[in-house]
């Protein structure tokens, strides 16, 4: 990777290098106010899409599941669940304080024993290659600086037979919806943020970025080429959200 190479952090350019930062600095500001936005700004439709894409999880006692940007731990302690005393949910995120609400969230919950959890980015996971039944990303992968390794990186955790999920933001399917949609990501939520977590930068930047990540089929064929089979992708609320899925041979 050469030094001088940009990426984009919302609609800005910045130093390929700089961009984890910021989007630290994003979750660092918002981790105590983070579900409570999710509630708000999505008129609580989130633990609708997250409830579908645990549907594709194919979660079983026994399994080893890996939730990636886990952040407060709504999928993991549900995945926890599932997974019981002889499984494993090991909640991946890069930023301190979302680990820390997550962390004291799923004991509160009792999920103590099978739970672990990981301070990382998702481009270079530190679980060895061949071990895991599932690989769940919730709102995160946008975030991340390179998708395409973060991509590889979950191939390399799963074993064969094994199913990578996305739930992400994508593009809206209607033109009309699409308009609206635009509106109150750009005017509304910003000012949600502001009244709530007082922070409108953050929110800001999170409109900005959905619309810089790749739209639905984009980012199947990244999948593909990641070496992922059978990929496919749901649509959900008009494309607002989508639900990949992928195995690893």
């Amino acid at each position: 990777m050469k030094e001088d190479q940009t990426t984009h952090f919302g609609f800005e350019q910045v130093p390929y290098q700089e961009k984890q930062q910021r989007v630290q600095s994003v979750f660092s500001s918002v981790a105590k106010n983070y579900d409570i936005m999710n509630d708000v700004m999505s008129f609580g439709m989130h633990r609708i899409w997250k409830k579908i894409a645990l549907s594709f999880c194919g979660a079983r006692a026994g399994s080893f599941i890996l939730d990636v940007a886990g952040g407060t731990g709504d999928l993991s302690a549900a995945l926890a669940k599932r997974v019981g005393s002889e499984g494993k949910v090991f909640l991946l995120d890069i930023n301190a304080s979302m680990i820390q609400v997550g962390r004291e969230r799923l004991y509160d919950r009792g999920h103590i024993q099978n739970v672990c959890y990981l301070q990382s980015n998702m481009e270079h996971i530190a679980i060895k290659d061949n071990s895991l039944d599932c690989v769940v990303v919730g709102f995160g992968l946008r975030n991340t600086t390179n998708k395409d390794q973060a991509l590889k990186d979950f191939y390399r955790v799963l074993k064969p037979g094994g199913r990578l999920v996305i739930l992400e933001f994508s593009k809206p399917t209607n033109p009309l919806f699409k308009a609206i949609y635009d509106q109150y990501s750009f005017k509304v939520l910003p000012k949600m943020g502001s009244l709530i977590a007082k922070d409108d930068d953050s929110y800001r930047y999170l409109a900005e970025s959905i619309r810089m990540h790749p739209d639905q089929d984009t980012l199947k064929q990244m999948m593909q080429k990641a070496e992922f089979t059978r990929c496919d992708y749901t649509n959900l609320t008009n494309g607002i959200v989508a639900v990949h899925r992928g195995y690893k041979l």
